[in-house]
């Protein structure tokens, strides 16, 4: 009888620390992709409070922090569950989300008024029955874990808990702020640096369906379509892109000026792309005295182009070379030269295995100090009582 309830209790503390491992990894891999790209994680609220009918009394900046403070969470609570510290936090706050989130997107299956829940990001897209089945099974295990908290094994002992605490809501807070001022660290987009567009715009050999369908641009003045003029283009061209130029922050607009007398100077293309009505790009050039041409592109499209209003693209032929956000234009200390003869006009394609290690070292490597300075205490102060 007494190795029968042993096993029994071995058999739910193994299920128990397997499904919080699990349910761990789930919560950080949300939270990290939410963090990394937090305007993109506000576009996709923004699309839910135009489906229910929300978006004329939620204002963009409380939406905006709602969208930074729930990717924090998520982060938080997995970090929490994976290293065993506030486990009635960890446990309680976990069976919140998905008691919340798995009715949600029952309701998001059966009446799809978004295509999909924009849980993972760009990241891992789902469709919206796919998050349903997942999150029933995520619900089940957090009940689970909630269920039998006490056999969670913690790494950390309470002492140093709060700090392992602390330092993970820092982490990802400040991670979501970096990549809000200047680009998302990673870029799980059609449009990231070393794509092609006019390739990403056609099927591909083995049958695949285009991953830029949208990409369409129409000269302001003459209402022509000049897509393909700019694309093939063999030389550089600058794309200014503000989704709604009315909307753009113009703090650094006279570098844009001096960067499209560049374009100018050198023989480069230089378009602002924008959504926006004729008459707000009127005031913007009345406003800034910009003198560079305009493209009219889908609004949806450029939010996905580039996460800043404005934001700058530089491409090759068709090729994207480069990326910066509003507050990274290039300034007169980077176009020191022809493009041709300087870094800036290379192509500046980003390791995504060497970015998630970087992250995963500024992240881990403090904790692992902290761990190891508890053991190392925990030994002396063994040795001492002896």
């Amino acid at each position: 009888m007494n190795i029968s309830i042993r096993n029994i209790y071995l058999t739910s503390k193994y299920a128990t620390n397997i499904c919080r491992f699990l349910l761990a990894a789930m919560f950080i891999f949300s939270g990290f992709v939410k963090a990394v790209d937090p305007l993109g994680f506000f576009y996709k609220l923004g699309d839910y409070t135009q489906a229910f009918g929300m978006a004329d009394w939620m204002p963009p900046f409380l939406l905006m922090i709602f969208a930074i403070a729930l990717s924090a969470v998520e982060f938080v609570v997995g970090a929490y569950l994976l290293f065993g510290i506030r486990r009635g936090i960890a446990t309680y706050s976990a069976l919140l989300l998905m008691v919340c989130m798995t009715p949600l997107t029952l309701y998001l299956a059966i009446a799809n008024p978004v295509h999909d829940c924009g849980c993972f990001g760009d990241a891992w897209v789902l469709t919206n029955w796919q998050t349903f089945g997942k999150n029933v099974i995520l619900l089940l295990m957090t009940i689970l874990v909630f269920w039998r908290r006490r056999l969670i094994i913690p790494f950390f002992s309470r002492k140093s808990a709060w700090l392992v605490s602390m330092f993970t809501i820092i982490y990802v807070l400040s991670l979501s702020f970096y990549c809000l001022k200047n680009l998302p660290i990673l870029d799980f987009r059609p449009y990231k640096v070393g794509t092609n567009i006019l390739q990403a715009m056609e099927i591909s050999e083995d049958g695949a369906m285009p991953t830029i369908n949208d990409f369409w641009i129409t000269e302001l003045e003459t209402g022509e379509d000049i897509t393909y003029n700019i694309l093939e283009d063999e030389g550089y061209t600058f794309l200014l892109v503000a989704h709604r130029i009315e909307q753009a922050d113009d703090k650094h607009i006279d570098l844009i000026n001096e960067l499209y007398d560049y374009a100018v100077d050198n023989g480069y293309g230089f378009y602002a792309l924008t959504s926006s009505s004729e008459q707000e790009i009127e005031e913007w050039r009345d406003w800034t005295g910009a003198d560079y041409p305009f493209g009219i592109v889908d609004d949806t499209e450029l939010k996905t182009v580039i996460r800043s209003n404005p934001g700058l693209l530089l491409i090759k032929n068709g090729t994207i070379m480069g990326k910066w956000s509003n507050d990274n234009i290039p300034t007169e200390y980077h176009l020191t030269g022809r493009l041709e003869e300087i870094p800036m006009g290379q192509l500046q394609e980003i390791n995504k295995f060497h970015v998630v290690g970087w992250a995963f070292v500024w992240y881990f490597l403090p904790l692992s100090l902290i761990l190891l300075a508890e053991t190392i205490w925990l030994r002396r102060k063994t040795k001492r009582t002896i």
